[in-house]
């Protein structure tokens, strides 16, 4: 048979300014769910095909010649993406649809509604019974898998669309569980593949000409002597790329050793989720870090030249305009390469979620707007909208041609160029929310700003 896999985009990441500000965020890459799930199918024999959106704009009445299956993997805010393809591929064409991924997972009844089948979970174990027609439930809930060893990694070859990055994935879930995270709900219990099974994986990604490499772990460093492991055996192996990529936690700043290592071994570039600089704030959203904590980390981070991408959580309860103020500051003062500000966002599934819902503060059901740049909920200490300008306020305080110019310093001048592509992205994309609020009738922004999603959005969210 033939398999396409394809990654869903919203609207507002297809359109080529957005992909022309992405590319001066980071190197193109692909999402590993895909590529293992086609791995396994293409070794039983199947033609696979994958696609991403995100960077191409495809061609879909060439695409959709021949399919037998289409698999559609959707985050919420990709979901309505992913409805739509699937409802035209259901009415055009022959073929199968089978959606998975974060939201049909968390909502499958909703996503049953445009597909044949929904995978919920991780689902290598039923991949090939569910495409063979073995299980033909319509909502499959799969097992997690246990031994991460046993997952074949990517297989790049059946990749249709642009990626310079080999991303790798040395565990699945997180120890903590921070009250607005869905990755740590998907992927549980925390587990982790053997330290031979990911130099593997890297030696193959070495063969194949990657010079950039993303871990996509939750948290790489979540168990520090595990992760110095990789990280010896990646510097006596010369398994070492020009920049590595990793999600960490302030608290990597206690381990010296650790940090020698990453540095050796290139990992040098980390986000690291400061969220907030009120105590009260990251005891809200059981973050389990103290202030003092961020502090120590972004000295650490400096003296290793390890590049700190800030991750700001914004409109968390405790918070006012000013503590959101006063973190993106903070990220300014540490000297932080990237500043990554995500407006609290009440994913299905989440703690925070089922709080707001409860409390009639979630303001849309429309799943395109939870993507962390748009304000879904009615916040505590301000309007839906003053929200909203804080967060684009934040972008564009803390890139600017100052602080390009430091970043060049520091770093070099092609880091500096990339902030400079920064700063005129976050100006272009405040200026076009701005105009949109203002001018844009029936926009998402013109109805913040005026008061037009308020108690009718919370009327029909209660329903979710």
């Amino acid at each position: 048979m033939k398999i396409v896999f394809i990654t869903p985009a919203s609207w507002l990441r297809r359109q080529r300014f957005y992909r022309l500000g992405g590319s001066f965020y980071g190197h193109t890459n692909a999402i590993t769910g895909p590529l293992i799930l086609g791995h396994i199918l293409k070794t039983a024999g199947h033609q696979v095909e994958v696609y991403e959106e995100l960077y191409t704009t495809l061609n879909y009445k060439r695409l959709t010649k021949g399919v037998d299956v289409f698999c559609l993997n959707a985050m919420t805010s990709t979901a309505p993406r992913a409805y739509e393809l699937a409802d035209r591929f259901r009415r055009e064409t022959g073929a199968r649809v089978i959606l998975g991924g974060i939201h049909p997972s968390t909502l499958p009844e909703e996503a049953a509604e445009h597909a044949d089948q929904v995978i919920v979970g991780e689902g290598e174990r039923v991949i090939l019974d569910v495409v063979e027609g073995r299980i033909r439930d319509a909502v499959v809930r799969a097992p997690c898998v246990e031994d991460l060893d046993c997952v074949p990694i990517p297989d790049y070859s059946i990749l249709k669309t642009r990626c310079d990055t080999a991303n790798v994935m040395s565990s699945r879930g997180c120890p903590y569980c921070c009250s607005f995270c869905t990755t740590s709900r998907m992927f549980r219990p925390y587990r982790r593949r053997s330290v031979e099974s990911v130099i593997a994986e890297l030696r193959c990604y070495k063969r194949l000409g990657f010079r950039y490499m993303n871990f996509e772990d939750d948290n790489f460093t979540a168990d520090p002597d595990y992760a110095k492991e990789i990280c010896r055996r990646m510097i006596a192996e010369d398994l070492v790329f020009r920049e590595t990529f990793f999600f960490g936690r302030t608290d990597l700043y206690r381990d010296e050793q650790l940090l020698d290592l990453l540095e050796q071994a290139h990992l040098n570039r980390v986000l690291v989720g400061i969220e907030s600089l009120n105590q009260q704030a990251l005891d809200q959203v059981e973050k389990h870090q103290r202030v003092a904590d961020i502090e120590a980390c972004g000295a650490a981070l400096a003296r290793h030249k390890i590049r700190l991408i800030a991750s700001l959580v914004l409109g968390i309860d405790a918070d006012t305009p000013e503590d959101i103020r006063r973190s993106v500051a903070f990220a300014r003062q540490i000297g932080a390469y990237q500043l990554q500000p995500a407006i609290l966002t009440p994913f299905p599934g989440t703690a925070v979620y089922e709080q707001y819902r409860e409390e009639g503060r979630i303001l849309t059901r429309d799943w395109e707007q939870f993507d962390m740049m748009n304000v879904t909920f009615q916040p505590k200490h301000m309007t839906a909208w003053e929200l909203q300008e804080e967060f684009m306020r934040s972008s564009r305080t803390f890139y600017d041609i100052r602080s390009s110019f430091q970043i060049m310093a520091r770093f070099g001048p092609a880091y500096g160029l990339r902030r400079l592509g920064l700063a005129a992205a976050a100006k272009l994309g405040t200026f076009a929310e701005g105009v949109a609020a203002e001018l844009g009738r029936g926009s998402y922004y013109y109805s913040l700003k005026h008061g037009e999603t308020g108690t009718a959005g919370a009327q029909k969210a209660e329903g979710l």
